[in-house]
């Protein structure tokens, strides 16, 4: 049977009730005698395994570093030069 969270509307205390999923709790605050509300917590999320980081999408490196992609590391390609055979042509 799960564990839930009822918080008295008058003072505010709070109080863990342990009931089915299709049971209701109408019980008033033990402290004021005050109607109680039910009190909704996030779950919590874990992520576990591969596939939540940014270097898991990558292929595989032959080493253990992983290379990222920026421009400053990739080597940078010399535009051709002319050979010294093609004369340039007179400006007209």
């Amino acid at each position: 049977m799960p564990l839930y969270d009822y918080a008295c509307t008058k003072c505010g205390r709070v109080h863990e009730v342990r009931h089915g999923f299709d049971e209701t709790y109408g019980e008033p605050c033990e402290a004021c005698g005050a109607p109680l509300r039910r009190v909704f917590n996030p779950a919590p999320v874990l992520f576990k395994g591969s596939g939540f980081y940014v270097t898991d999408s990558r292929g595989s490196t032959s080493g253990s570093s992983v290379k990222s992609d920026t421009a400053a590391e990739k080597p940078k390609e010399e535009p051709p030069k002319p050979s010294p055979s093609a004369k340039a042509e007179p400006a007209a």
